[in-house]
């Protein structure tokens, strides 16, 4: 059973989140079928699938109820109720991904309500009165305190669950490390269309990102241009360790082109930015291009690894030359 929240009951003027990434442990990909099964998270909702522009599976949403202080820039103990909604993705069936997010509204009831007043508001938390939406929108990207609503925790809860699945056979072809987006969207002023403050990479590992988003825009528009933010920063950060723990200028013949392998058979084909990015919100990934310029770097690094696959072919197609 799929529950909606009463009309006019859920007006946002806050939505936060967390996407975890990370490289599915499996040593070779999953098909379509078997990536359904994976994310098969509830048994009364499918998971959807789609083979174009690439392998993709989305779970339904799981919820998870709270009742806690929400994060806040300045310090102030704001309590806040409901459900946050997470899901899964898996792309290629090679990348895996888990997002927890909630939206907010500017006020909620003084009192604390049952918990079917809040049931019916899936994916929705509610302040104890007024809620400073900019202050919590920073606290959520730095980091709450503890006792503090965090919805890194709930996304990797979901994360680990999915990683114990007797499907997987615990093994990768190649090393990777996970990747953390944490993202807040505030309401844009009327009258002017999405826009990305920031994009900051934060530590080895985190990155944020804060928007300014339409009221028009879905909230689940904003999930997945984030969660597609966080699949090719992935993409890219996995790529440059790849080659900078290489030794590609000292390695010669089949060591080198063992050590560029990994890229070409299971990361390469992957990047599709905007693939299924709401089309209201496609025009925030330009300023991506322009700054930190995603594509740009990639196309380096694609690149460079042609180019050592070149230069290693040149001598052995001289030997086979030779040999006949």
């Amino acid at each position: 059973m799929t529950v909606t929240a009463p009309t006019g009951t859920t007006e946002a003027v806050l939505a936060c989140g967390e996407v975890r990434t990370c490289l599915l442990p499996s040593f070779q990909p999953l098909d379509i079928r078997a990536a359904a099964h994976l994310l098969r998270l509830r048994p009364d909702e499918r998971v959807r699938t789609s083979e174009r522009p690439n392998l993709y599976a989305l779970s339904p949403d799981t919820l998870t109820g709270v009742d806690c202080r929400l994060p806040t820039s300045n310090g102030a103990k704001l309590r806040a109720v409901g459900t946050i909604a997470a899901r899964a993705a898996l792309t290629e069936g090679r990348v895996l991904q888990t997002t927890a997010h909630f939206r907010a509204p500017a006020a909620g009831p003084d009192q604390r309500q049952p918990w079917g007043h809040y049931l019916v508001r899936p994916g929705v938390v509610e302040p104890l009165g007024r809620m400073p939406e900019r202050s919590v929108a920073q606290g959520t990207l730095t980091g709450g305190r503890p006792g503090e609503l965090d919805i890194g925790h709930i996304a990797d809860g979901l994360l680990t669950r999915i990683l114990r699945h007797p499907l997987l056979d615990q093994q990768v072809p190649f090393t990777s490390r996970h990747t953390r987006l944490r993202w807040a969207a505030l309401r844009a002023p009327e009258g002017e269309g999405p826009s990305m403050v920031r994009f900051v990479l934060a530590e080895e590992d985190l990155r944020t990102v804060e928007l300014r988003v339409p009221a028009t825009v879905r909230p689940s528009a904003v999930v997945g241009l984030c969660e597609d933010l966080a699949l090719h920063d992935w993409l890219l950060t996995t790529v440059v360790r790849m080659l900078d723990g290489s030794r590609l200028g000292s390695l010669e013949g089949p060591a080198a082109v063992l050590a560029l392998r990994p890229a070409v058979d299971h990361l390469l084909h992957l990047w599709m930015p905007r693939a299924r990015v709401d089309r209201a919100l496609g025009p925030l990934w330009e300023v991506l291009e322009q700054h930190p310029g995603f594509s740009r770097q990639w196309q380096t690094l694609v690149q460079r690894i042609r180019d050592q696959l070149a230069l290693q072919a040149i001598p052995l197609l001289r030997e086979a030359l030779a040999s006949r």
